[in-house]
């Protein structure tokens, strides 16, 4: 008879030395017995851990980011809105919604600090220049208006747009600028051009295209001997895309006669403190100085008097940052040559009325009448004026 199979096996061994080791299955962290060709380690951690920890990290520095940012851009804004009389505020109109979503109309003066050979009186508006956003439609336009325009001045008789600024400050200039194209202003920004280097300095310079090559009058001559600046021709720019510094994109800003174009007028200057101001917007709203604010932002609006608040400047850069600015409107208001009480004027043309239809985007732009140097007109983009 066949042997039968045992169900176990028996082993046989001598006998261990010392004491036998007890041993256990490999426990994972959690108590539990790890599966097989699986066991962990003490020191083994699972990944999703790092990764949030990190993540909260990111985020605690975030937030403490924005609020310092905010907190110093905030209190730079608010000595700016100190800085702005308490009797303009009832001149402008109320903003109906957030800048992001509606159209707005910002008025724009710029003074020339200091007096002396081609830097004019600080008493009047160097630059008298209209800003309009209009975020539905993805649009900007600017409206610059000539300095010597003979308008009529509230209280005062006609002359000159800059005199205005002379008899009673911004607030008779928003009042005359209000009377001349019809608009509703909502909000206001001056600025001593100055100063304005401080806050072109203080994002890093600034980027403009400049059209054609320019030898300027000679005004703030850069060196420090009479002998030199008698032999020094004025302020050079050439043709392109370039980086200027705050200094440098003053000058650019404030050439008055180009040598190597003497067609060029006050309107070219004003056109040229367009790009000036465009190129500072697009540097202010740029990712690089948002890094910054913490650090910069009371700087960048230190130069600035405006009645916006910080958070209607943050809607403004929004909207301005989502803004086709290429495809940006250039326009703005002329007229004939004269004279009138012994001073060189613009009498206004009848095309003003249109040109300010085109501004608001209630007309196609249209091209200024060539072979008029002073004619009204809008151009989009980077051509000329």
């Amino acid at each position: 008879m066949p042997e039968q199979q045992k169900p176990y096996r028996v082993y046989r061994g001598g006998r261990a030395k010392g004491k036998v080791p007890l041993q256990r299955p490999p426990r994972g962290q959690d108590g539990k017995s790890s599966p097989k060709g699986k066991a962990r380690t003490p020191r083994q951690r699972r990944p999703g851990r790092r990764i949030t920890l990190v993540l909260l990290v990111l985020i605690v520095l975030g937030v403490v980011w924005l609020g310092t940012s905010y907190l110093s851009f905030s209190r730079g804004i608010s000595e700016a809105n100190a800085r702005v009389p308490a009797r303009m505020l009832a001149e402008l109109a109320r903003q109906k919604g957030l800048l992001t979503s509606s159209p707005t109309t910002i008025l724009v003066l710029g003074t020339d600090g200091g007096t002396g050979p081609g830097r004019g009186n600080a008493n009047r508006s160097d630059s008298v220049m209209l800003i309009r956003t209009d975020p539905r439609k993805h649009r900007l336009a600017f409206l610059s208006i000539p300095r010597d325009l003979r308008v009529e001045i509230p209280g005062h008789g006609a002359g000159k747009i800059n005199a205005a600024f002379q008899y009673g400050g911004p607030t008779l200039a928003l009042r005359t600028v209000k009377d001349l194209t019809g608009l509703q202003i909502n909000h206001v920004a001056f600025v001593n051009f100055d100063r304005f280097r401080e806050l072109i300095d203080s994002v890093g310079g600034v980027a403009v295209d400049v059209p054609r090559p320019i030898l300027s009058n000679r005004f703030d001559c850069p060196y420090a001997t009479a002998t030199r600046c008698r032999a020094w021709d004025g302020w050079r720019f050439e043709k392109g895309a370039q980086e200027m510094s705050g200094a440098r994109a003053l000058i650019y800003s404030r050439i008055r006669k180009n040598s190597l174009d003497p067609s060029e007028t006050d309107l070219d200057r004003a056109r040229r403190q367009q790009q000036v101001i465009q190129a500072t917007a697009d540097r202010v709203t740029s990712f690089g100085t948002a890094v910054k604010l913490p650090f910069r932002g009371g700087s960048i609006v230190k130069p600035l008097a405006t009645d916006l608040s910080a958070g209607q400047v943050l809607q403004l850069g929004w909207a301005y940052f989502r803004a086709n600015t290429r495809g940006a409107l250039h326009c703005r208001l002329g007229g004939e040559p004269g004279s009138a009480d012994g001073q060189s004027v613009i009498f206004g043309s009848e095309d003003n009325v249109a040109t300010i239809s085109m501004f608001t985007g209630r007309s196609a732009p249209l091209q200024p009448q060539k072979g008029l140097p002073y004619a009204p007109g809008c151009v989009v983009g980077n051509r000329r004026l």
